[in-house]
């Protein structure tokens, strides 16, 4: 796995950079957009970005709650369109089923889920890394109540971009040995890519296996 990991490791990395980049090209603008690009399940890892943000502030830029604010609102229109597009698209992912097999089983698990964790789910999700940028879709898959996922989704992302606002400002001159001990994004965005092709590859083959099983020749048989 480890062999895998090593070439992708450089995606997140160069994903900072940009970032860091936008933001220095067109200041808040550039954290709006990143943040909610993030939340709509785009993987822009929101450490760079916050921690570059941060120290802009500390250099005159504007405010610290500036940042922390533009990027909170960010992540919850971001969301509300992950959110959406999970709510609006439930009956297609039982209707057509070409790429990805959704069952009834598995919606009824994911409703059940988030009626009895789904609270935690969102706003504890909002602060760890990688579940942050795709918490909302499944939210709108379970239907989970828009106002609610709004409230919780807000004050879910806000600690987590005040605290990484915070260590940016406090650490203005170690911005380069920060950015370079991100790796640990690095590796979980290569990690979660190559589960997700895996899984998504088991399940293709074997619903074919199932669908070839269950047609005229099989039925003969029975």
């Amino acid at each position: 796995m480890l062999g895998l990991l090593l070439p992708l490791a450089s995606v997140t990395d160069k994903l900072a950079d940009w970032s860091t980049r936008v933001i220095d090209d067109i200041g808040l603008a550039g954290v709006f957009i990143l943040s909610m690009l993030e939340s709509m399940c785009v993987p822009i890892p929101s450490e760079p970005t916050m921690l570059f943000a941060g120290f802009a502030a500390r250099d005159g830029s504007y405010p610290l709650w500036a940042p922390v604010l533009v990027a909170t609102i960010a992540n919850l229109v971001g969301s509300l369109i992950a959110y959406a597009a999970g709510y609006y698209g439930r009956i297609e992912l039982l209707e057509q089923q070409k790429f990805i097999h959704i069952s009834p089983k598995h919606l009824a698990w994911t409703d059940r889920f988030f009626e009895k964790y789904g609270d935690y789910a969102v706003f504890f999700g909002r602060m760890i890394p990688i579940v942050r940028t795709f918490i909302s879709l499944p939210a709108g898959i379970a239907e989970m109540p828009v106002v609610r996922f709004s409230v919780l989704t807000f004050l879910g992302a806000l600690p987590w971009n005040l605290a990484l606002a915070v260590a940016g400002y406090q650490a203005r001159d170690n911005w380069v040995d920060i950015k370079d001990k991100l790796h640990y994004v690095d590796y979980a965005v290569a990690a979660l890519i190559i589960v997700g092709v895996i899984y998504f590859a088991v399940r293709w083959f074997r619903n074919r296996g199932e669908q070839g099983g269950s047609g005229p020749a099989a039925d003969t048989v029975q």
